[in-house]
């Protein structure tokens, strides 16, 4: 039987379990290529050879995301409406708009498209894609989301609390400078924020005996909210890693006894 060309791209291109040697040459491809992209944006200055590598790296990302498209019924598993769906899915989308800032650099009248130089960033959420370490941490996120959500909601809260006193016990102008101490809600938010990351800019700070023990509180308090979801995101990773390690162990042997039936099935055969 004629082999499925397609499900060939597809096991070279999609990480799994028990892959071939080609599949973690086309990643390690891929992560090298998505490094190489974002390259000129840690300069000032635009380079010739800047458009060569926009030029070279978005072709590559063009042929991955026709590669994953094309093959998309194996992925999702739907059947011909996989090829519909596929390009709604968010790392579709992610490769989508890393794919959008060659229109700038192949036509300078995309004067509306200036803005797309920053999705280059975007291209190192491809990443996800190669790396185990990053499945493992958006699967902690999404097991910890209700708990996350919840310090999240009770910190935006703390910092509106405090911002809210804070902007009314300061007065509008700061006695020592002369200077106005929060020109506007805004400014008390600022502070709050960064006073409950315990950083503290100190550029705008209380001048108050209520404003200074209000700010003493919001760093202390702080503390305990940022702790929070430390621990139970460090506690949620070490058992992702665990149950990770198990999976990937069962999945070894499940591969070794495929390959032991096979190579039975074959002597088998040869022997009739």
């Amino acid at each position: 039987m004629k082999k499925n060309w397609r499900k060939t791209i597809y096991n070279w291109i999609e990480r799994r379990e028990g892959v071939s040697s080609w599949s973690r040459t086309y990643d390690v491809f891929m992560m090298v290529m998505i490094v190489v992209s974002i390259l000129p944006l840690m300069f000032l200055e635009q380079h010739p050879y800047f458009r060569i590598i926009e030029l070279v790296t978005v072709t590559i990302f063009i042929i991955d995301y026709l590669l994953r498209w094309i093959t998309a019924d194996y992925k999702l598993e739907r059947g011909k409406l996989s090829f519909l769906l596929y390009p709604f899915t968010f790392m579709a989308i992610i490769d989508l708009l890393s794919i959008i800032p060659v229109f700038t650099v192949m036509n300078n009248s995309f004067k509306l498209l200036r803005m797309t130089r920053l999705f280059r960033i975007a291209r190192l959420l491809k990443l996800i894609r190669y790396t185990d370490k990053l499945d493992i941490l958006v699967n902690v996120l999404k097991k910890e989301r209700k708990v996350l959500i919840s310090v999240l909601v009770l910190a935006a809260f703390y910092v509106f609390i405090t911002a809210l006193i804070m902007f009314n016990v300061e007065p509008s102008i700061n006695p020592i400078t002369g200077e106005q101490t929060f020109n506007s809600f805004f400014d008390a938010l600022y502070w709050a924020t960064v006073t409950l990351t315990t950083v503290g800019y100190g550029d705008v700070c209380p001048v108050t005996s209520i404003g200074r023990f209000v700010s003493m509180l919001s760093s202390l308090f702080g503390v305990a909210i940022i702790a929070l979801p430390s621990g139970v995101i460090t506690a949620s990773y070490l058992d992702e890693l665990r149950s990770t390690s198990r999976s990937r162990k069962k999945g070894e042997k499940a591969v070794e006894k495929t390959d032991n039936l096979e190579s039975h099935s074959d002597t088998g055969t040869r022997g009739v």
